[in-house]
Parts: structure tokens; sequence; C-alpha cells
């Protein structure tokens, strides 16, 4: 979500610093509502960035931001928003809290679920695929044909420079080992994919495991090294851009999805792509993955060997991922975005556009 919004901003700013956008969006000031804490968004033009409030969080959200926006149009673009702003454009990602309960504390469970019913009544809301239009339609029982689908993209990997060093710092050899990147969350089922690496029996094929621990708010216990898996913990971009270029395969296991960005950026990088076969990773990825089970380690081993089997990348399935990234890009998502606000709001909106 944090990738999402802030591509999404910067797609919006080039669009209406280029004269791009609906006129009635190009004469509106626009701002970017930030806490304090939040990470800088440099090199905006058209889009000014103003720090507001003292709280954090959802106190941030309902309180802070509530305030600052009143009298705006309002967008906010990871999950959460104030519920009592009235002209407002929320973009939920998925419906995991109401498909998967499973996979969060119930504090988590509870605070988004009644979230999401609230500004389901009071807000717009949007999403970023086909497949969760129709899961938050059903959850929040909202017309399918009322959620504009503004997805998300991968081409922020394209003007990333790879640090190959950290294929020595990690001792692997170029091609010769498997990759995830993701949370140690639940829905992302990392544990499947080392099953898969151990019953696939070939040290010298192992998996790396790039990403973090989000035990506290999923419910799960941070993961553990085994034998033919190599932990890389959170790494920087240029590192994972590396990695994503020299390994045989990358390796998405995920059990839910509301989009699934990791599998495109894979492709940026021409890295073959093997898939859960998940209905949200199917919409994205098409016919550039090869596809398994998410709880079958048999089934997903069996994809690992083939793939070392294959060897490198062919022509033809690098065609194939082509042809997928092609159909996704932050101006194409920030345009949709555009065009939607351009639209009469549901109520009356002032000439300042909020994000």
């Amino acid at each position: 979500m944090q990738r999402y919004a802030a591509e999404i901003v910067k797609a919006m700013d080039r669009l209406l610093a280029s004269g791009e956008a609906p006129r009635q969006l190009l004469d509106a000031e626009w701002q970017v509502l930030s806490p304090l804490n939040a990470q800088p968004l440099p090199g905006l033009r058209r889009i000014n960035v103003r720090q507001v409030g003292s709280l954090q969080g959802h106190a941030w959200d309902q309180i802070d931001l509530a305030r600052a926006a009143a009298g705006t149009r309002l967008i906010s673009l990871a999950n959460s928003g104030p519920v009592l702003h009235r002209d407002h454009l929320v973009v939920i990602h998925d419906a995991q809290v109401f498909k998967r309960p499973d996979f969060f504390s119930w504090r988590y469970l509870a605070l988004h679920r009644t979230l999401g019913h609230l500004l389901a009544r009071t807000a717009t809301i949007a999403t970023v695929s086909t497949f969760s239009r129709n899961e938050l339609a059903e959850a929040l029982s909202l017309d399918p044909a009322s959620i504009p689908v503004i997805p998300n993209s991968a081409e922020h990997f394209a003007t990333v420079v790879p640090d190959f060093s950290i294929i020595e710092k990690l001792h692997l050899a170029p091609y010769g080992f498997f990759l995830f990147v993701g949370s140690m969350t639940k829905n992302k089922n990392v544990d499947t994919a080392i099953r898969a690496a151990e019953r696939l029996g070939r040290a010298d094929f192992p998996l790396v495991v790039v990403g973090g621990d989000n035990s506290k708010v999923f419910g799960g216990n941070a993961m553990e090294s085994r034998t033919g898996v190599v932990v890389a913990g959170r790494l920087k971009d240029e590192e994972i851009a590396a990695l994503f270029a020299r390994a045989a395969a990358f390796v998405f296991p995920s059990l839910y999805e509301g989009f699934g960005i990791p599998p495109l950026e894979a492709m940026y990088f021409a890295c073959p792509v093997i898939a859960s076969s998940a209905a949200a990773v199917r919409e994205t990825c098409d016919d550039a993955a090869v596809y398994f089970d998410p709880l079958n380690a048999g089934e997903l081993s069996a994809r690992m060997h083939e793939r070392i089997a294959l060897g490198r990348i062919s022509p033809a399935e690098q065609e194939k991922q082509q042809r997928r990234l092609a159909t996704y890009s932050w101006a194409k998502s920030a345009a949709a975005m555009l065009e939607f606000l351009a639209k009469p709001a549901p109520h009356a909106a002032s000439s300042r556009q909020t994000q």
C-alpha cells in the first residue's frame, strides 16, 4: 500500500504538471496531507505536501486528517480514512479481513471490518483489481459497478540499478537459487515455499527469502532459518533487483492477494515466475507465469524442478512477460484516478483536492 500510494501520487503529479489531466482538475489546488512521521515525497511539482496534526495511526486518520481535510474532496490510498468525511474516495486494496479472518489477530480484524463497513456507507470505494472489486462488493453490500478499479504496477523497478554485490554477500551462484520476496504474514504463505525447497532436495538451488516480519499484527511467529533456505531479511530495492535478475525463478506462494505486485517486479528483470493459482494472481500474471496450488508444497517443488531442467528464461517466455507488463503502468492508473475524479462528486466538492 505504501508503494501504491507513493507511485500514484508521483504519477498524478506528473500528469497535472504536464497538463495531461481534465481541465477542472488542472485548476484545482492539490495537497498531500501527511503526519509528522511520514516519509518525505520529494520532487513533486504540482502537488504540495503539508504535514498536519500530532497524532499517529488511525487516531491521525480520524481526528487530524479529518480536521485538515474539512471542506475538501479527499482521496485516501491505503485502506483507511476519516469515516465522517462525506466527499471521499478510499482505495481498499483487498477484502482479506472479510474473506480470510484466519490471517489476522482479533483486534485488527474487528477494527478493519468496522472501518470497511463505515467507509462503504460514507465514501466511494475504489480498489486495484477486478477480483478485489467483486470481493469487496459482496462483503460490503455494494454494486460492483460503483467500485472503480485503479490497478497497481511495477515499473518503479525499471529505474532501479541492481546492486549485484548482494549475490556474493549471500554466497549465491547466479541462476542457482529461487527467490521469495514478501512479508512473513500468513497470506504470503512462505512456509509452503520452504517445504517445497526442502522436498526439492537441491542444496545447489536454495530458496532465498527476502522480507520482514509482521507477527504482531497477524498473530503468527517469525520464520526460523531452515536447511536449504537463505534468510536475507529486509533488503534495499537495488539488492532485490539484483536477486530478481539472477534468480532461477521467483516463487510467489500467496494464499490471497488483492493484486500481487512482486510477480510483475520479477518480470521487469526477465525472471521466470512460479505463482500461486490464487484468483487475483492469475488476473495479474495471465499466461506470463506457471501456476501451482498454494496449499501443495509437492506441486510447487515439481514446478521448481521443471524450472531447473528448463534453465534460463526463453525468448517466448520473455515475450509473454513483456505483454503482461505493458498492461499496467502507474501513468495509466493515475490517469484512471484523475478521470474518475473529474466526474461529478456524490457530494458538492470544493475546488481543492486533498490526498
